[in-house]
């Protein structure tokens, strides 16, 4: 069997550095201890997030990936900390300060962990800047962004130059929905925003980077979805309807939306075996990851079963399983795929 590579894991760091910044009420976190093997992440003195020791300890991450047949995890940041709230200059600083975490545990075990960096997007120079130091200088494969940046979506032109620097680098992009939209229109418990709000957030911010244009200027940009790119697979055809019968949106777009759409790729974390089948359908089966969202509850707890399930040919469970991860890592430019959908 090929190895696997869980392109969607998150990191929290044991402890953080205390506030150095000018801001006395800036939301900058912390850590204090909880239950044995726990500790609650402290957001402007309220807990934010209970987590687990598997956060930040290799060895337990190790433990798990053998148990579960992954070869290689993509480690980043839990999104809520990207911290696009904060001062840019805080934000720097936090996001500094993870990728020194990041990369050291990557350092620790370079077989089994690849890094993504985090930027503070509120200010695309120093975005620019640390992606600058976490790619040349402290050796990360790519970068975690969330879907919007304070309620911009990512297709906006104003990130343009954070994408040429990316593509220019030959960073892999990984996008995560944070402040997801649509929230007020959410009936039940505070999880579904993680349930219900994140995937419509994806989805937007995949689209966004075909209607905004980023993605037809950047051919070599490499970017990966969360969540199977949310809820793409099903606005897709929309927005090819319209792209051949109404003469704004074929005048706005420089391309066929489902070739560009083609060219991203897409993690299969939607927890169903005919969802997986249909991203593979819509999308390529060169472009879809596997993903679990380990260590948090939600995670799918057996990732290796969940394509074993999908009853596919060798050649094409290889790309899935490996082959897609490595080329968007750049650890393997020429890996082989294949062209059609399985």
């Amino acid at each position: 069997m090929s190895e696997l590579i869980d392109v969607h894991t998150h990191v929290v760091p044991e402890h953080f550095p205390a506030y150095l910044g000018r801001h006395v009420d800036a939301p900058w976190p912390s850590m204090v201890a909880a239950q044995p093997c726990h500790r609650h992440v402290m957001v402007s003195g309220a807990v934010y997030r209970t987590v687990s020791h598997h956060c930040w300890d290799c060895a337990a991450r190790q433990a798990d990936m053998d148990r579960l047949q992954v070869t290689r995890q993509v480690l980043s940041p839990m999104p809520e900390l990207l911290s696009y709230w904060l001062d840019p200059v805080d934000g720097a600083a936090l996001s500094h300060y993870l990728n020194q975490v990041i990369a050291e545990m990557v350092a620790s075990q370079p077989t089994r962990f690849s890094g993504l960096a985090a930027v503070p997007l509120q200010n695309v120079d120093l975005a620019i800047r640390e992606l600058d130091v976490a790619v040349h200088q402290l050796g990360l494969a790519g970068v975690e962004i969330g879907g919007n940046i304070n309620g911009v979506a990512i297709g906006d032109p104003r990130f343009l130059p954070f994408f040429e620097a990316a593509a220019a680098w030959g960073a892999a992009v990984f996008v995560h929905p944070l402040k997801p939209t649509g929230m007020d229109r959410l009936v039940g418990p505070g999880v579904l925003e993680q349930v219900l709000a994140f995937p419509g957030e994806t989805g937007l911010a995949a689209a966004s980077m075909i209607t905004g244009g980023t993605l037809a200027r950047l051919p070599d940009l490499r970017i990966a979805f969360s969540h199977g790119g949310g809820t793409l697979s099903a606005l897709l055809p929309r927005l090819q309807h319209a792209w051949t019968t109404l003469p704004q949106m074929r005048d706005s777009l420089s391309g066929d939306p489902v070739l560009a759409a083609r060219r991203m790729y897409y993690d299969d974390l939607v927890y169903d075996a005919d969802t997986i089948q249909r991203l593979i359908q819509v999308f390529g089966v060169s472009q879809i990851l596997a993903g679990s969202d380990y260590p948090f509850v939600i995670q799918d707890a057996d990732p290796a079963a969940r394509l074993r399930s999908l009853g596919l040919p060798e050649s094409a469970l290889q790309q899935l399983r490996s082959g897609n991860a490595l080329r968007w890592l750049g650890l393997d430019p020429q890996a082989q795929y294949l062209q059609e959908t399985a």
